[in-house]
This record gives C-alpha cells, sequence and structure tokens, in this order.
C-alpha cells in the first residue's frame, strides 16, 4: 500500500483551491488520502499569514499535528507562512521537517527529515519552483460547489496589507486554462463555481489594459448553474459587471471595503467613501432589489478616531448589509501601516467591534426574518443543508432542509423559520416532482 496523506488547510478560500491542487498533485504522485492526520505518513499544513491571528492558528495547528502523528511521519509546511517566514519557521519550529514555499515539492524531504535537519528551500539560492500552482489540475469535487482561482498575488498597495510581498504582483490565468478547470469540476457534478482571487475584479487588467472579468463571467454561467464572485474592489464594480452578476442570476456581492470613512480610507490607500459606497449599492438594489452585500471592515487602523468610528456605525444602519465581517487591526510588518502613528488602544478597538456587531447583527436577524414565508431557489450541499443566492460556501449562514433531498439538487424550497443566521425550509419540490418535508 502507498504512502498515505493529510493535507490541512488553513485561511481563505483561495488556500482551499491550493490544498485541492496539492491533493491531486500527491494523488499523481502515488499517494493515498488517509482517514485522519494521525494515520498518514505525510501530514501537510498550509498556513495562512494574512495577519496575527492567522498566524497564531498556523503555529497552534502545526504543534497539534505534530503532537498527534504518529511516529515516523513527515510532517511539512506550506503556503503563506512557509513563504513570508520560512526560515524563522524553520527555526523556531524543530518539529517540522520540511518548508516547502509555494510551487516546491512536498514529497522529497524524507532524507533531510531523515537526517534530522529541517529542508527550507527559500533565499536567493531558492531553486526553481517543481511546478505553477495556479495551474495544477485538481480532483474530482466531493461537494456540488468548488472555488475557482483565476488570479494570484496582487498589484494594489494597501496600506495593511502584506500579500504582494510574499504572493507577488497579479499574475492571472488565461481564460482557456479556467474555463477547462471549469468544465472538469461541471462533469463531476459541480453546479456552483465561486471565482476568488486577491483582487477579483481587475482579472486580466495584467494582460491588458481592459480587463476580462466580464467575458469570462458570462463563459463560466453557461457552463455552470450558479457563478459567484467574492472579493470585488469597489472601484472596479463597473455598471457592465453589475449587470453581468445580475445576469447570472446569482446577485451576491462582496465588496472589499474595509471603512467607510474617506479621511481614513486614504490613510489605508484605499478608494471611496460612505457616499459613493451607499450610492453604488443603491444602485444595486434598485435593479436587483433581491441582491445581497457582504462586507469587511477593518477596526482600529492606526489614526482611526471616535468620528471615523461614528461613520462607520451610520454606515451599516444606511446600508443595511446582509453579511458584515469585523476584524481588529493586525499590524503587518513591512506595510505602509507599520510606519503609520496614531494606533489605537486595543481595549478601545474591542469596545468599538462590539459596538459596530450591537448594530449589525439585528440588520443581519432582520434580513433573514424577512425570508420567512418566502419561496427561495437553493443549491443542496450535504444532506440537509443547502444554500440560495443570498449565501457563500462557508462564510454565511445555510438553508436547512429535509434530509431527503439530494446533494447537487437545484430547487425551490419555502422558508419556515429564521433560527439566527441560518434558514429553515421545507415543501421543496425534488427531482420526481413530489414534495419533500
Amino acid at each position: 500500500m502507498g504512502r498515505g496523506f493529510w493535507v490541512e488547510t488553513l485561511g481563505c478560500p483561495k488556500n482551499r483551491v491550493d490544498s485541492d491542487k496539492l491533493v491531486g498533485t500527491l494523488t499523481a504522485e502515488g499517494l493515498l488520502p488517509a482517514p485522519s492526520a494521525d494515520e498518514a505518513d505525510l501530514v501537510v499544513v498550509n498556513t495562512c499569514a494574512f495577519i496575527e491571528e492567522a498566524r497564531q492558528e498556523s503555529i497552534d495547528t502545526i504543534l497539534a499535528l505534530s503532537d498527534a502523528r504518529r511516529p515516523g511521519a513527515e510532517l511539512v509546511v506550506t503556503g503563506c507562512m512557509a513563504e513570508r517566514y520560512g526560515d524563522e519557521l524553520a527555526t523556531a519550529l524543530p518539529e517540522v521537517d520540511r518548508i516547502a514555499p509555494f510551487g516546491t515539492s512536498l514529497v522529497d524531504g524524507r532524507e533531510a527529515a531523515a537526517s534530522g535537519e529541517v529542508a527550507v528551500e527559500l533565499g536567493p539560492t531558492r531553486r526553481r519552483p517543481d511546478f505553477d500552482l495556479l495551474n495544477l489540475p485538481r480532483p474530482s469535487h466531493p461537494v456540488p460547489w468548488a472555488y475557482v482561482k483565476v488570479a494570484e498575488g496582487c498589484d494594489r498597495t494597501c496600506g495593511f496589507c502584506a500579500i504582494p510581498s510574499f504572493r507577488g504582483a497579479q499574475r492571472s490565468r488565461t481564460d482557456g486554462a479556467i474555463l477547462d478547470e471549469v468544465d472538469r469540476l461541471a462533469g463531476s457534478g459541480v453546479r456552483e463555481v465561486v471565482l476568488v482571487a486577491q483582487d477579483l475584479a481587475s482579472y486580466g487588467a495584467d494582460r491588458s489594459a481592459k480587463g476580462s472579468l466580464v467575458p469570462l463571467v458570462g463563459q463560466v454561467a453557461a457552463r455552470v448553474d450558479r457563478v459567484r464572485l467574492l472579493y470585488l474592489y469597489p472601484s472596479e464594480l463597473t455598471d457592465e459587471l453589475i449587470d453581468t452578476v445580475i445576469a447570472t442570476g446569482v446577485p451576491y456581492f462582496d465588496l472589499s471595503l474595509q471603512h467607510a470613512a474617506k479621511s481614513l480610507l486614504r490613510r489605508m490607500r484605499r478608494w471611496g467613501d460612505r457616499g459613493r459606497f451607499l450610492e453604488r449599492i443603491e444602485s444595486i438594489r434598485a435593479k436587483t432589489p433581491d441582491a445581497a452585500f457582504r462586507t469587511s471592515f477593518i477596526v482600529g487602523y492606526p489614526g482611526e478616531t471616535q468620528e471615523h468610528h461614528d461613520e462607520l456605525v451610520e454606515f451599516l444602519c444606511e446600508a443595511r448589509l446582509d453579511w458584515v465581517g469585523l476584524f481588529p487591526f493586525s499590524l503587518e510588518e513591512g506595510t505602509h501601516a507599520a510606519t503609520q502613528d496614531g494606533r489605537v488602544d486595543p481595549a478601545l478597538v474591542t469596545d468599538r467591534i462590539n459596538e459596530l456587531s450591537e448594530v449589525q447583527d439585528p440588520i443581519t436577524a432582520a434580513s433573514r426574518d424577512a425570508l420567512v414565508g418566502s419561496t427561495i431557489t437553493v443549491l443542496v450541499d450535504t444532506p440537509g443543508v443547502a444554500r440560495s443566492h443570498r449565501e457563500a460556501p462557508e462564510i454565511d449562514g445555510v438553508v436547512h432542509v429535509p434530509g431527503s433531498l439530494p446533494p447537487g439538487h437545484l430547487g425551490d424550497v419555502t422558508v419556515l423559520e429564521a433560527a439566527g443566521i441560518d434558514l429553515v425550509a421545507a415543501g421543496a419540490v425534488g427531482a420526481d416532482g413530489d414534495a419533500a418535508r
């Protein structure tokens, strides 16, 4: 029997795509998926390094899996922490057998492990990557939706973000490579494709001044039942892109706003302000009242005053967004924010997040309550769990449906009640035309 492997994924959906492709690579090299991490011969941790909380989670996970692995099993760390902090990780975590930055092999470190040394491929002598992770094939998908990464890296210089320093400049895939991946996923039963990138709306801009996300979305929509877009920079949300999203039947707008106060956004090196954001949101609602909106905000960015905070509170009340993420500012080495004054006391940041949550939570609850009694179209992900166009996978709430509906079923249900951020529904018309309850 071949060596067994386990891949533990941390961080954002983009990391999830990378892990899928690493699984495909390991399988092609003759390894077999293990039932659990403690039964694997090779344990891979795909780490996140976006903010301090994510880095700490990555370290805690590495240590936990090191303790749980069976004797002789190899522990490999890859992903953003391996790329950004490889030398430091090798020194700080002797438990790790191999640090494998982007595109380097996960299975050729056994000799180094046997000698008791940590193998690291870093620095100016680092060899050329073994493979292009962005364009690797991936295995069949076990659920009826899948993330598809359309680009790597980012050309923006947001004050708080270190991603360009280790993910590099934006590098878009070709339409053909993306559509080939979508075709393979559709052939394995995927009905919803979620397009992701660090700066999705700028897809193709590194190849042409105009970009090409709009035609790509149309081509993907012709291949699967649903297309969803994550991480849209608000300045790139053109009328053409809005109309294209609405035409797919999934009017879900995940907007990267970060704040609402203009002067603070400029300190962040970000575009926009409260008025522009509200105007765009209302123009979308005028076209499709059924639109759902998600965004996230950084609380406590250097220089954030009480007036900035109050403006964000007012924006939440006015915008009435469906889903909101609130994150305390994390100081990242090498970013513009690290050079700015006006640090906000952590206790005050916590108080501000609590106040914002007290404002937003009832708004989210009201948007869910308003759906009770309505008929919505859902895609069943797993028995008993489905999503409408309003819920992105793994991020938002879900719709609880009768367990008799099979995964991959796409049909109408009637919402009976709201249970927190989730909905409970019944009365679906199944594939055989009978009502399910």
